[in-house]
């Protein structure tokens, strides 16, 4: 459900258009911007708007791997607040969700008795992402009384806190009645609305609080705020409360400014269910006193050390500026949907809003995991946790389905469970994501040569997916180990036999299983072998990999037998991989983003590197969603941010490009040649050593 605000406590915002990301959509800045906020079109951290079409305006996340702030075209105000981890069941498809949050950081602003709900009467009205150290800033001009501009950071360092840092520069003495609007979404219950006060003889801290259930009263959410003064205590504004109703209350004060003076404030807020702590109510309050006697300033620094380290693993190109700031974009969207020591996973939009429920996919293993594993190896354990902690949910899959080992779920959230709506045939038959979570576990050790790990989380893993893989094979004799009746990673093709992908992740499944028991000393079930060696992969009579058995040339969804070239490996020889790429690539139809990234990659492995740019481009160019150029999931889809498709793209450039290979040794380059419109890549922090590759 979309939350619904009450008029009078929105602020409505006229647009913002695209200033650059690519030159085919650049328009000229307005001569009238401020200089503080006009970055030149170099700036590969920077993407800024200055006129908006709020028909046609996708949201912008500042987010932390925890909470997803989703910008929206009125000032002060978010679209969603999502809250990772927090699932319940509502909404599509009768199953979990992940759920929307108060709206814990929107705000109000008056000055001289005029609320500023009308964009229209602001001039130089302006929004500009730092990707760099993720925040997003929004500014403009009231009349001939003040300019405004506001900063919103959903803080890297404290994963449950956002904060909101204010500024207003007064042309005229103006009164000012800034208020923090606390704001329940339609689908949470039984809302609570508190208001408390603590007064030391340093401190008075006024906490604007609300509690509310989720759809079925399984968890309790809460969310609390505050607003942070320069001035000394006793000196700073008094604080009023109101209570508008049942969904909604605030705080406000009142301030005079002296015309050419600057005033600043912030407001910070923390939002917490029963998911992450026992105490919800208590522990957001604690987060928001805690972060307000931090200081907005503290606050800040922290949050900025924390996006410098990250970026210590970079792509860098050189020659190419809008290219660069598409990629930068692409690795800030996977930052901040994902943070390290949680055990939570990635849903194909991110914490960008509610699409596909919040669920995990093989979005995540075949994805987005490979481009943070080589990034981010610490957040990509996280991702490996998230499985781990779930296999025996996996194994109670496989059982009821007659297998043996774990089977886990086409769709994943909260329990483990599946949690594809019944509807979708997604959820009893696409078998792969199991041989997925398995690649994914065996590349985490090569890329970390972590054989702690492997022996406590990886190899359970792959052991049990390898035992699912015996049992669910049909032994029909030598060469024919069959799997029948599954949902191909092409999920056009329902109920086929012998998919291609699907048979090569088994295989590739059952030869790591072996792989990972020989390395911690183990004997290696000689079934996996026998039922690797007879999995067929089927081939027209021309030697053209065969999609499925019953595959006559239709057009397919996304990419699927082109997977066996990367990232299984299963087709190493050159001829063999131009074959396939040129049978499948003019059958893709409108399917999702990443499937160009694999053509990019092996274009670029078959040394064709033109070719692999414009595969590169074709990925997400016709995808782009004004005015942040944010990525949808299909060139005429609306539902962006498609992290999917940034990771695909990501490996596009590490894989591909990059030349980066994943071997049971470690990280290799093989050789590869840039495009023309590159000079170089420099690739940073790269793995558990944190090397940096270069190609030039």
């Amino acid at each position: 459900m979309r939350t619904i605000y009450p008029a009078s406590a929105l602020l409505a915002m006229a647009g913002l258009a695209l200033l650059f990301c690519h030159p085919a959509l650049a328009q000229s800045g307005s001569p009238q911007t401020s200089p503080a906020r006009q970055a030149a079109t170099s700036d590969t951290w920077i993407i800024r708007t200055d006129t908006i079409d709020p028909a046609n305006y996708s949201g912008i996340t500042v987010a932390n791997g925890m909470i997803g702030l989703v910008s929206s075209p009125e000032p002060f105000k978010v679209k969603d607040v999502v809250l990772n981890g927090a699932f319940d069941l509502y909404g599509r498809g009768r199953v979990s969700n992940i759920l929307k949050t108060f709206s814990f950081v929107n705000m109000n602003l008056e000055i001289d008795g005029d609320r500023i709900d009308n964009f229209a009467r602001v001039t130089h009205g302006q929004q500009v992402l730092d990707m760099r150290h993720a925040n997003l800033t929004t500014s403009f001009d009231y009349a001939d009384k003040a300019s405004v501009s506001y900063t919103w950071y959903a803080l890297r360092n404290l994963p449950y806190t956002a904060l909101v840092d204010i500024t207003i520069t007064a042309k005229k003495d103006i009164e000012i009645i800034p208020a923090s609007v606390m704001e329940a979404p339609d689908m949470l219950k039984d809302v609570q609305n508190y208001y408390n006060e603590i007064d030391r003889p340093h401190v008075r801290i006024s906490l604007l609080t609300s509690t509310a259930r989720s759809p079925t009263g399984k968890l309790l959410m809460a969310a609390s705020n505050s607003f942070l003064f320069d001035e000394p205590h006793g000196s700073e504004p008094a604080v009023i409360h109101e209570m508008w109703d049942n969904s909604m209350h605030l705080l406000k004060f009142k301030k005079k400014l002296k015309a050419g003076s600057t005033y600043h404030f912030a407001l910070t807020g923390s939002a917490v269910t029963s998911a992450h702590n026992e105490d919800p109510l208590n522990e957001a309050e604690r987060l928001t006193i805690f972060a307000t006697l931090e200081g907005s300033r503290r606050l800040i620094a922290f949050h900025d050390r924390a996006w410098d380290e990250l970026w210590k693993s970079d792509i860098l190109l050189e020659g190419d500026d809008s290219t660069q700031r598409d990629i930068h974009s692409m690795i800030y969207h996977l930052y901040s949907f994902a943070r390290e020591g949680t055990s939570y996973s990635l849903s194909p939009m991110g914490l960008s809003g509610l699409g596909y429920n919040g669920h995990t996919f093989w979005d995540t293993e075949i994805w987005m995991f490979p481009a943070l594993l080589l990034l981010q190896p610490k957040i990509a354990a996280s991702l490996m946790d998230y499985r781990y902690q779930r296999l025996q949910a996996a194994r109670s899959n496989a059982a009821s389905h007659g297998c043996k080992g774990a089977m886990f779920p086409w769709e994943s959230a909260a329990s483990g469970n599946e949690e594809t709506p019944v509807w979708a045939l997604s959820g009893p038959f696409e078998h792969h994501i199991t041989a997925d979570v398995a690649i994914a576990a065996w590349n985490y050790y090569c890329v970390t040569q972590d054989r702690n790990w492997l022996r406590e989380k990886g190899y359970p893993i792959l052991k049990e997916t390898a035992d699912f893989w015996t049992s669910r094979v049909e032994r029909n004799g030598p060469g024919h180990y069959d799997i029948r009746n599954v949902v191909a990673a092409d999920e056009w093709a329902e109920n086929v036999d012998n998919n291609a992908f699907t048979n090569a992740a088994a295989r590739a499944n059952l030869f790591y299983a072996a792989e990972a028991a020989k390395l911690l000393g183990l004997t290696p079930d000689p079934d996996w072998t026998l039922v690797r060696n007879n999995i067929p992969i089927l081939h027209f009579q021309d030697g053209t990999t065969k999609e499925h058995a019953s595959y006559n040339g239709e057009k397919i969804k996304q990419a699927d037998v082109n997977l066996l070239a990367y990232p299984l490996k299963e087709v190493s020889n050159p001829d063999a991989i131009r074959k396939d790429l040129d049978y499948y690539e003019p059958r893709i139809g409108e399917g999702p983003a990443m499937t160009h990234a694999i053509f990019s990659i092996l274009y670029e492995r078959l040394g064709l590197p033109a070719k692999a740019y414009q595969a590169f481009k074709n990925g997400y160019i016709p995808n782009l969603r004004p005015p942040f150029n944010v990525i949808a999931e299909t060139a005429g889809g609306n539902n962006p941010y498609f992290a999917t498709g940034a990771g695909g793209l990501l490996q596009a450039m590490l894989n591909g490009f990059g030349g980066l290979e994943i071997t049971p040794a470690g990280i290799t380059q093989l050789k590869t040649h840039l495009p023309s419109q590159w000079s170089s890549l420099k690739m940073t922090g790269i793995g558990a050593g944190k090397r940096t590759y270069i190609v030039k």
